[in-house]
């Protein structure tokens, strides 16, 4: 049976459907993505809940001409549908196939390449500020999660958006969920203005009244520089945060109503200062197990698409992310000085079993990175041990926390950075190629990177027992297979250990690629090289002994995943280069590039940071 998705080319042949045409394609747009990510994996749940939202916005605007901003973007799937990418759908996150994000190499309709929550309405604003410039008419859309507003970055632009007054239509999805429930003043904000009986009262009698009059559109249009002028606010005393800033809001609308969407979207684009549609969505809509469990299908591996279950195979080694969680409890159940914090992450960072057996310990401050760090330097200086469990891409966003707030008066901060090196599937807004650099440059700042499970375990009880702030990374995904220990240990400060022998070659490893450079090691002993192999745990400081004595072999190579310039290999050069020391010496790292999206084997293969790859690298600098 001919779908009508299979004659959608562009947005452009939205606007020849009518509204129940609209309806049946979301399913289908619904059937296609349940379809595609059951294989590949992807965001289903944010996906699924965006589907009316995005058709509406596509019948109504002229894309690529006018701008559709997305933010964060895992759930773009039906605008990716829908803009000329229906045939290649199937190849969605695999290595060559189509991103899982927005992506403007790929298509002229991806405005910016969204990965990272709170940045679409800068963005969007940005955009406004230069069509006024030039005076040209498009129209700017730009759509945000409620969870995204708890970041600081959407604050500071809706408060540039309510005093510049430039038409832009902000489009919040509210679904009440992030990856973890979101937490936060805001949040609750909302949550009662979606109860309230009175404003739901208000909201209907006033759009009745104002359909039957003919004045929806010149309430939208004569909304001027003054809060007080809105629509809700004559008919709400209590007016909303955002009309306090100056930006006309919505009564909440149900956002998968595709007909009620388009009416207040029509006129919403016809206002000439900034409006905000607010959308009440369900995370998974349309697919029961991820409507049941919209943290899991947030983002998930292939799965049965009839009943949600995975389809992975049962592990044979733990990930890194249990074992953090597993021994910061135990660590928390001995000294009652630590607090986990997260940035709306608490299941992803593996903080959740914490927040279960101490809850008045556990802090959860939503999408809002800086303030988590700052949080933590003060916990700090009041006399707590605060762990700040934040994914490797994310913690970026507060370096300057890290280092004005954490490093410059030497507070007790642990920063437990998971997902570090590449991530694979959702590619380079989300790999965590940066942290060796950004951390190990921070005078005071310690770093290590342990190379397996039970390295991980002593790496916490080491940095609970340091001085000072230290960071700990460690990667996505599956452990090395070795054996958790029961009991802690303490490293020596800025000592690595030998894992193997050798007077040829000397590699030496940083975090997850020891395993590699063991295997590559073993390889080269095939061929009559003897590769000595040396697990450095410490980036900062780096035990400047064994640089010394791997200067002695016929040629040094430093391995890391994460990038090269100004990485842990650039490090040892440093070392060398204070000693006096001259030694052949390669850097195998991420270049200084992007890197695409793909399983991560695959990514490491490609990059030479594989077993093979080292190999290859000591064979040919021999």
């Amino acid at each position: 049976m001919k779908r009508i998705l299979d004659a959608i080319e562009s947005p452009a042949d939205l606007k020849h459907l009518d509204d129940v045409d609209l309806d049946i394609l979301a399913r289908e747009i619904r059937e296609q993505i349940i379809d595609t990510t059951s294989k590949n994996g992807g965001h289903v749940a944010s996906s699924l809940g965006a589907v009316e939202i995005i058709l509406a916005v596509h019948s109504l605007i002229d894309s690529p001409k006018d701008r559709f901003v997305f933010d964060v973007g895992h759930q773009a799937y039906a605008h990716k549908l829908v803009t000329g990418r229906r045939d290649v759908f199937d190849t969605l996150r695999m290595l060559g196939g189509i991103s899982g994000f927005p992506k403007p190499s790929e298509s002229p309709h991806d405005v910016h390449p969204s990965g990272h929550a709170s940045d679409s309405l800068s963005i969007a604003l940005g955009l406004a500020k230069a069509r006024e410039l030039r005076g040209t008419d498009e129209k700017i859309v730009a759509l945000i999660g409620d969870a995204a507003l708890s970041g600081g970055m959407a604050f500071e632009a809706l408060n540039t958006i309510g005093q510049l007054q430039l038409p832009i239509v902000i489009i919040l999805n509210d679904n009440e969920m992030s990856i973890s429930r979101n937490v936060g003043a805001l949040v609750r904000h909302l949550g009662a203005l979606r109860s309230s009986a009175r404003y739901r009262q208000a909201r209907d009698s006033s759009q009745e009244l104002l359909e039957e009059s003919g004045m929806l559109g010149r309430a939208f249009l004569e909304f001027g520089r003054n809060a007080k002028d809105s629509l809700k606010q004559f008919f709400v005393p209590d007016a909303m945060l955002f009309e306090q800033l100056g930006i006309l809001c919505t009564p909440p609308i149900d956002g998968h109503d595709i007909s009620d969407l388009k009416s207040i979207l029509r006129t919403a684009l016809d206002a000439d200062g900034p409006v905000l549609v607010h959308a009440v969505t369900k995370k998974g809509a349309g697919f029961a197990p991820a409507e049941a469990d919209p943290v899991r299908f947030h983002g998930v591996g292939p799965f049965n698409r009839v009943d949600g279950s995975s389809w992975r195979k049962s592990a044979t080694t733990r990930c890194y992310t249990d074992v953090f969680s597993e021994a910061l409890v135990r660590e928390a159940r001995a000294d009652e000085r630590i607090v986990a914090i997260t940035a709306g992450m608490r299941t992803g960072t593996g903080v959740e079993r914490f927040s279960e057996e101490f809850p008045d310990r556990f802090v959860d401050v939503g999408i809002a990175e800086e303030n988590a760090v700052g949080m933590a330097a003060g916990l700090a200086l009041g006399g707590r041990k605060p762990v700040v469990a934040i994914y490797s891409t994310f913690l970026q966003r507060a370096f300057d926390q890290m280092i004005v707030n954490c490093a410059l008066p030497s507070c007790d901060v642990v920063f437990a950075i998971d997902r570090a090196g590449l991530v694979g599937d959702d590619g380079p807004t989300h790999h965590g190629m940066f942290d060796l650099v950004y951390c190990r440059m921070i005078p005071n700042m310690k770093m290590l990177a342990p190379s397996n499970e039970a390295e991980l375990v002593f790496a916490l009880h080491t940095a609970l027992n340091t001085p000072g702030p230290v960071a700990i990374r460690y990667p996505r995904g599956a452990g090395a297979g070795v054996e958790v220990p029961e009991t802690s240990a303490m490293f020596a400060c800025g000592k690595s250990r030998e894992m193997r022998e050798g007077d040829d070659v000397a590699l030496l490893a940083f975090g997850d690629r020891v395993g590699a450079a063991l295997q590559a090691a073993e390889m080269l002993a095939d061929e009559g090289v003897d590769a000595r192999v040396v697990d450095m745990r410490w980036v900062k400081p780096l035990d400047e002994e064994a640089i010394a004595r791997a200067a002695e072999t016929r040629l040094v190579v430093t391995i890391e995943n994460g990038v090269v310039a100004g990485g842990a290999g650039s490090a040892v050069l440093e070392v060398l280069a204070s000693r006096g020391l001259s030694a052949p010496v390669k850097l195998l790292g991420i270049p200084d590039q992007f890197v695409l999206h793909g399983k991560t084997d695959a990514l490491l293969a490609e990059l030479g940071l594989d077993a093979s790859g080292i190999a290859r690298t000591v064979r040919e600098s021999l």
